[in-house]
């Protein structure tokens, strides 16, 4: 199997615009998640670390569907978890906040590095940091018009929003700018995880997916 690049996994999940932010309640579900999500569209898997095992869950994705999905971690604040995911097969990795030493070490292996911000200042240091897209957390108060106020004066700026993002509401992000939004409990739902509805999983990415490209078109 042939590795993609980190260009191309970046791109990957940019073209889909959406990233599944997977809070599983067993590493057992992760593999029928999965398989529901690419049936929908959505190639961008972020395994948090508050799912249960969930390095060993992440090398089990990796291994199973690398030429596939792009399988990353979330939830990451130290940099010796971020190590231990990408040496699992992590191809990105998100924090909810800025650390610097995270940021260097996912650099350091060559994968996609997310970290999370909220004032305009924090967003910045972390783009000069390194970062390859900055995830603006908690996005639920500040809604799209922030992305279009910071990118006015930024435009360089690369941006997703986590946090309150819903079918609805992505396309609205996607024009104000974001790159591509994290979506959790509305793509992914604590009732499909439940019953193990993976139908309905598909169906929710299909819905974002053309929420999305509708956004895009216009």
């Amino acid at each position: 199997m042939v590795m993609a690049t980190k260009e191309q996994n970046l791109k990957t999940v940019s073209d889909a615009g959406v990233v599944a932010v997977i809070r599983a309640n067993s590493k057992d579900q992760l593999v029928g998640i999965t398989e529901a999500l690419l049936a929908g569209g959505v190639p961008g898997i972020e395994v948090t670390m508050s799912t249960p095992k969930a390095i060993s869950g992440i090398e089990m994705l990796a291994d199973r569907f690398g030429d596939r999905a792009v399988i990353g971690v979330g939830t990451v604040i130290d940099a010796a978890t971020a190590r231990d995911a990408i040496a699992a097969g992590a191809q990105f990795v998100v924090s909810p906040v800025f650390d610097e030493q995270i940021v260097l070490t996912t650099r350091r292996y060559g994968k996609i590095m997310i970290p999370g911000a909220f004032t305009p200042t924090e967003i910045l240091r972390a783009f000069s940091a390194g970062a390859d897209v900055v995830k603006v957390f908690p996005s639920t108060v500040l809604g799209p018009q922030y992305f279009k106020d910071i990118l006015a004066p930024l435009p360089q700026l690369r941006l997703t929003p986590t946090g309150g993002v819903d079918v609805k509401n992505a396309g609205d992000w996607i024009k104000a700018g974001a790159v591509f939004v994290g979506a959790g409990s509305s793509l992914v739902t604590k009732d499909a995880l439940a019953k193990s509805d993976w139908a309905g999983v598909t169906a929710n990415a299909k819905a974002f997916v053309e929420a999305i490209r509708t956004a895009r078109a216009k």
